[in-house]
């Protein structure tokens, strides 16, 4: 049986991987949209998104909307390769432990 993605399987980033493998391919999520659906705070969000970033799994953009700061989170390719067999080595160890007396 392979590994858990240690990096993906931290259960914040596990969420935002969810959410932006749930996006089409290209399209990210602005940061203050990724704290809503995790209920993360300003700084323990960016420090996952860091790690993700970091590991390739994401990509960060950086811009300004007026005079606004705008961050915008995407999934690469890499990472939704990450999180795919993340999620399927998670649909093993269900259908194991189903089998399981």
């Amino acid at each position: 049986m392979a590994e858990l993605d240690d990096i993906i399987h931290q259960p914040l980033r596990l969420k935002i991987m969810a959410a932006l493998n749930a996006l089409p391919a290209s399209t990210g999520l602005e940061f203050s949209n990724l704290k809503k659906l995790t209920g993360a705070t300003d700084g323990n969000l960016g420090a996952h998104i860091e790690t993700l970033s970091k590991a390739g799994y994401v990509a960060v953009e950086k811009a300004f909307v007026g005079k606004k700061p705008q961050t915008t989170v995407t999934a690469t390719a890499s990472g939704r390769g990450a999180f795919a067999r993340h999620v399927a080595m998670l649909q093993e160890i269900i259908a194991a432990s189903a089998r399981q007396p």
